[in-house]
């Protein structure tokens, strides 16, 4: 058996999509499963559509995420360069030779002669396909081009009448018709490869065992198996996974969900929250758990346990997944995540702020809120003026007062001491329930839900709980 390979091949035209994450995690879990090689190639032969450092980003965002890769542009490898635009010579040799074994021919056709054939094979309800009109050229037609140095691309020239099957991972058998396929064009006329070309080329020399892509490309299928037998290459494994989809069952866009992992990773969703959820989308254990760290669904996952049918990005279900992973990971951990958020607030110490990340992750889906949620802790907050009036009631006033006295007595880092305190005062006072927590909330926090009296008190210290205390004090 041929050792597993695979490949992560993004276009450095922009942002990493949450459907490029979930291929690339793909890909990596795969490949660790098997024991195998997981690569990274940039496939920018695009180049009008390149963005200024989209491949760098790309890389240092998947590194964050903790996916690297055993052989890239980066860490180099067997069969560098792993830089589309950096193997033009490949392709070109390649597309030469299938211009003459008579698989490829050129094309001369100018673009509005290619849009005005697309049109009137609309209006006419055909399937729209290049009609091949430059496959009829004489040699001395195409010398007469050449010589002109008229722009020009070169074809695929796929077969007629020809039925096309091949087993799918996940879809298992397939089968399409020659017809439904377009003569692809395979080299542009800037010079430049289309992917299929380049995709082609590349996987054959990188020995790629396994093509994971989205399913978008299964109908692009076909073209890709010909190019292989025109070329007397061994095809890859094909593995098409399912679309994601909104809730609405559209495909996932930015209509409904935002799309770009870094926008996700901004927002304060922690990277192990972010890799489980996608990880689910589309694939399921035999057990059907649902929470995941990396090293446990590089030995759990395998593509057979992969759906068909199309995922739903449920951002609901991302939330609950993250505030999971908040409550979770080590609190050192998720105070140092957090900490970026907290860079305009005031702390007293080192001490505080941890006291805070404990208190808000209990209440938080993100980190962003945690920051949020520490501003009643920092900045006294009033009550709403129906609570005020709770205040100022006879039993409030008791319970304010009973604490300012009794407060300074103890230690306020120690929880057990605070939750004796409160013993005694509801003892002693008589007070019990919402009449005795609730003013001492307000006059705390300016709010009558929140963290517990120990939490709280820690949080803000002797001297400002006993400052907020007396401020409503009448």
């Amino acid at each position: 058996m041929n050792p597993t390979r695979v490949r992560f091949a993004p276009s450095p035209t922009g942002y990493l999509h949450i459907g490029g994450l979930r291929t690339a995690l793909y890909d990596f879990l795969f490949a660790r499963a098997m024991n195998g090689k997981c690569i990274l190639r940039i496939e920018d032969t695009d180049q009008s559509r390149e963005v200024a450092g989209a491949a760098q980003n790309l890389i240092d965002i998947l590194h964050t995420l903790g996916i690297d890769f055993d052989e890239s542009p980066l860490v180099g490898g067997p069969f560098a360069p792993y830089i589309q635009s950096q193997r033009l010579e490949l392709y070109h040799k390649h597309a030469n030779q299938l211009l003459e074994s008579g698989h490829a021919y050129r094309c001369f056709c100018h673009p509005d002669t290619l849009n005005q054939m697309r049109e009137e094979q609309q209006a006419r309800g055909e399937f729209v396909k290049y009609d091949r009109r430059c496959l009829s050229l004489s040699q001395a037609e195409i010398d007469e081009h050449l010589a002109k140095a008229t722009p020009h691309v070169i074809r695929l020239k796929m077969p007629d009448n020809h039925l096309f099957a091949f087993d799918d991972l996940i879809r298992g058998h397939v089968e399409m018709e020659a017809s439904q396929s377009d003569d692809q064009v395979l080299l542009k006329s800037d010079g430049f490869p289309t992917y299929h070309l380049a995709a082609t080329v590349d996987d054959h020399y990188m020995q790629i065992s396994h093509v994971i892509r989205g399913e978008e490309w299964l109908s692009s299928t076909p073209k890709h198996i010909w190019l292989y037998e025109c070329l007397g290459w061994q095809a890859p494994q094909w593995v098409h996974l399912p679309l994601i989809l909104n809730s609405d069952r559209s495909k996932l866009s930015k209509r409904m969900n935002d799309v770009s992992v870094e926008s996700y990773l901004n927002k304060g969703y922690l990277k192990e929250a972010l890799l489980n959820f996608v990880a689910l989308l589309g694939w399921h254990s035999a057990d059907d758990r649902e929470l995941y760290t990396l090293a446990e669904l590089c030995e759990s996952f395998n593509l057979e346990r992969v759906n068909k049918a199309g995922a739903i990005f449920d951002l609901t279900k991302l939330d609950w997944m993250n505030g999971h992973y908040l409550r979770n990971l080590p609190l050192e951990l998720v105070a140092e995540r957090a900490r970026p958020y907290f860079k305009d607030i005031s702390l007293r110490d080192t001490e505080q702020y941890l006291a805070i990340i404990m208190a808000a992750r209990e209440r938080c889906n993100l980190l962003p809120e945690m920051a949020d949620y520490a501003q009643m802790f920092i900045t006294p907050k009033d009550p709403d003026p129906a609570e005020l009036d709770l205040l100022k009631d006879e039993a409030s006033q008791q319970v304010l007062a009973w604490y300012i006295a009794h407060l300074p007595g103890i230690d306020l880092g120690e929880a057990d001491q605070v939750n004796q305190l409160t013993k005694n005062g509801i003892a002693e006072l008589g007070i019990k329930g919402k009449a005795f927590y609730t003013p001492l909330r307000l006059a705390l926090i300016g709010q009558s839900h929140g963290p517990d009296l120990p939490s709280t008190f820690a949080i803000l210290g002797m001297e400002e709980s006993l400052k907020r205390l007396q401020t409503h004090i009448l």
